[in-house]
């Protein structure tokens, strides 16, 4: 029984040991593989940063809008007793465009007009009467302010007679009307609205990182719905203060000519070229490494793979501005970035824009 026993634990401790070294010689093995991977040289190819001439351009969403723009308002209540509304045509500055009844008014301007006359020859009597002290300085001071108050309310009734006659602020074409003859109105009605469409401007709003690139004067294209040519506009008004609720300038801008075919209110896409960057670093986009905070790239330096935080800028169909962590010169990797780590071994297989 003893003898069994003995046996057992000998089997036992023969196993165990095998056991050991069948894992010491699988760990011997794996680091064996491990060290000719660690030092494998990857092979890449890469994209030498240097200086390129880069025009950046933006497109926003703008409106078309007139040179002027009003609503036709009556000044004052009364009935239209005339209309001259040609819609959709094109009237000139000061022309009748509607009469509101003037019979009352005209009334009193006659009324008041006979009381001049005869408070005028009054004046003129006492006048005569008071060179030769036949009454006093008063008596005559009080007949001619009866003369320069009637004088005054000829000046208040001419006015409102005035106001019974619509015209035309300036030379535009006519709205569609909402009015007939025969209507009672008052100053909150429309009577119609009038457009100076021989000049065209377009309201149109830059992101605030651009208020610096914006200047009066700058041209600008525009394209509009139902058009496939481009129409140039040149910058002629910029708003004093960035919009808080969107943190962009408005800005206006003047057509160089007014298709017929484009109106007030119609969309257009505006697109702003900037002045070229004669030294901008431009790398491919796929060699940007998106982080959870940041961006990256991977450089070439003495053979080895460089992780290099990097700030971009604007972008281009198929490269991206670089504004910090890259200088000229650099040789940016643009493949294999998958399997790399930082200070892998690197071969460049390629370089995707070798030196002319």
């Amino acid at each position: 029984m003893h003898m069994r026993l003995r046996n057992l634990a000998n089997l036992l401790t023969l196993s165990i040991l095998l056991f050991a070294c069948t894992q010491s010689d699988k760990k011997s093995k794996s680091n064996e593989k491990g060290t000719p991977d660690k030092n494998k040289s990857v092979g890449v190819q890469a994209y030498i940063v240097r200086a390129e001439s880069f025009a950046e351009a933006i497109e926003v969403p703008g409106s078309v809008v007139a040179n002027e723009t009003v609503e036709v308002h009556p000044e004052m209540a009364g009935r239209i007793v005339f209309l001259n509304l040609p819609e959709g045509k094109i009237v000139e500055k000061g022309t009748l465009l509607a009469k509101l009844y003037d019979g009352d008014i005209t009334a009193q301007l006659k009324k008041l007009e006979v009381q001049l006359q005869l408070a005028q020859k009054t004046e003129e009597r006492q006048a005569q009467l008071l060179k030769v002290q036949g009454i006093s300085q008063q008596d005559y001071d009080i007949s001619l302010l009866q003369v320069n108050n009637l004088r005054a309310d000829i000046g208040i009734i001419k006015t409102s007679l005035d106001k019974t006659e619509i015209r035309a602020p300036f030379s535009g074409q006519i709205g569609l009307k909402n009015i007939s003859i025969g209507a009672y109105v008052t100053p909150s009605n429309i009577i119609t609205l009038i457009n100076q469409t021989t000049v065209l401007k377009v309201d149109f709003s830059v992101p605030e990182k651009y208020v610096e690139r914006i200047h009066v004067g700058q041209p600008v294209s525009l394209l509009t719905a139902g058009n496939t040519k481009n129409l140039a506009a040149r910058i002629t008004a910029i708003a004093p203060s960035i919009a808080e609720n969107s943190r962009s300038l408005l800005v206006r801008a003047q057509l160089t000519t007014a298709p017929s075919q484009v109106l007030p209110g119609s969309f257009a896409k505006i697109r702003i070229s900037f002045d070229p960057d004669s030294a901008a670093r431009m790398i491919p986009a796929q060699a940007i490494l998106p982080q959870a905070r940041g961006k990256k790239v991977i450089l070439f330096r003495g053979g080895t793979a460089l992780f290099q935080d990097v700030t971009t800028g604007v972008r281009s169909s198929d490269k991206i501005q670089i504004i910090d962590g890259v200088s000229i010169g650099d040789t940016v990797l643009v493949t294999g970035l998958m399997s790399l780590r930082p200070d892998s071994k690197i071969t460049i297989q390629k370089i995707l824009n070798p030196q002319p």
